[in-house]
């Protein structure tokens, strides 16, 4: 994999190390959406096709990215929350049960599991991270391990914690919710796109991603998938385009109880958005031309320098075994002033966010090694 900054118009001036708070766009998903703006003056140029054909192509694309089998499994949606309360909303909770939960999970993916746990009389287990650094990930994976049970009734994580990048072993605990019959729900925004994912390996029950991240989308359009657990849903609206003949709009008072296969009854009213389905299309095919794999590894070959020496100076990162490559987060030691680091990267005009107590780095194939220098030099 090679350096890609030319595919993108990021500024000279600039060292982007920010793609988990908002990814860059690609010029060629803006060229797309321009056209698109353009194309709505001519509404006569739409046709009634139009308004599936295209999001038939998102579906199939995101399908291919993560490695599922049907792409009638997906859905398109417009925010993690909407996406997550499909699946929240279609889960069985019984009095007592749990709802398991990281601890700092983005809240996207907290909110509507305490409502439906307040609604339902079931129980929210958050599990912590040790408050020591030592073996801190494989510790936090085990703290996760532990606390499924028989009163497990689902568990809703990240692949990639969004503050520092802890990897969540998705397949040891897919396994050990199958054992107990417990469902498994990922936030695959801070991963998709930028990590190796297959849903034919983890074999999630839900999986929603936002689209303006690692997928290289625009903003208010994502993608989920949901499984055969969630064929026989109620969606959280009911647009017209989900039921059964939609494309007969001379027959569209004809109304239906029935439903477009599978996970189609989850997208969001006006999914074939004319603009936004487009940039996203666009944005999967590339990513799927490169490969997530090629960009988790050069992530690696780009980073890893700084990471070791920043290690060398005291800053704890998480073991590479436990952490992405393309986002993680930097824990201070004591004698380092979080202030001044700050102002230094600002003078720089070097952009990172600040997640909890990690300084979040998060970097994809517009940056390179000198863009790792030049953080290294502020602290």
């Amino acid at each position: 994999m090679q350096n890609q900054q030319h595919l993108f118009n990021l500024s000279e001036e600039i060292t982007y190390l920010n793609g988990a708070y908002m990814s860059p766009q690609l010029k060629s998903v803006t060229e797309i959406g321009i056209s698109a703006v353009q194309r709505k003056a001519q509404p006569n140029q739409i046709l009634p096709e139009d308004f599936f054909s295209q999001r038939e192509v998102l579906k199939k694309r995101f399908a291919s990215l993560i490695q599922a089998n049907d792409y009638k499994h997906t859905a398109i949606i417009p925010s993690v929350s909407y996406g997550i309360a499909n699946a929240a909303n279609n889960i069985s909770l019984q009095k007592g049960d749990e709802i398991i939960l990281v601890d700092e999970q983005f809240p996207s993916n907290v909110y509507i599991w305490q409502e439906v746990a307040k609604k339902n009389n079931a129980i929210i287990k958050i599990i912590y991270p040790p408050k020591e650094f030592e073996n801190r990930g494989k510790k936090w994976n085990q703290n996760i391990l532990d606390a499924i049970s028989e009163n497990t009734a689902v568990i809703a994580l990240p692949h990639a914690h969004w503050a520092d990048g802890t990897l969540f072993d998705l397949q040891a605990i897919r396994e050990k919710t199958t054992a107990v019959n417990a469902m498994m729900v990922i936030d695959g925004t801070q991963s998709i796109g930028a990590l190796p994912f297959s849903v034919k390996e983890i074999q999630p029950d839900a999986l929603v991603c936002g689209g303006y991240k690692w997928l290289l989308g625009p903003y208010s359009i994502g993608m989920a998938y949901y499984s055969d657990a969630f064929n026989n849903g109620i969606p959280i609206e009911h647009n017209w385009m989900n039921r059964h003949n939609s494309e007969d709009f001379s027959g569209l008072t004809n109304y239906q109880d029935r439903y477009k296969e599978k996970a189609a009854k989850y997208s969001v009213g006006e999914s074939s958005n004319f603009i936004l389905t487009p940039m996203l299309i666009k944005a999967l095919e590339q990513l799927i031309e490169w490969q997530p794999k090629n960009i988790q590894e050069y992530a690696k070959n780009i980073s890893s320098h700084t990471i070791k020496k920043l290690r060398e100076l005291g800053c704890f990162i998480e073991e590479d075994t436990y952490r992405a490559h393309h986002l993680f987060g930097i824990y201070l030691p004591s004698h380092m002033n979080l202030e001044k680091i700050k102002s230094a990267l600002k003078k720089q005009q070097i952009f990172v966010s600040y997640r909890g107590n990690a300084i979040r780095v998060s970097c994809n194939v517009y940056n390179s090694e000198k863009d790792f220098e030049k953080l290294l030099n502020c602290f």
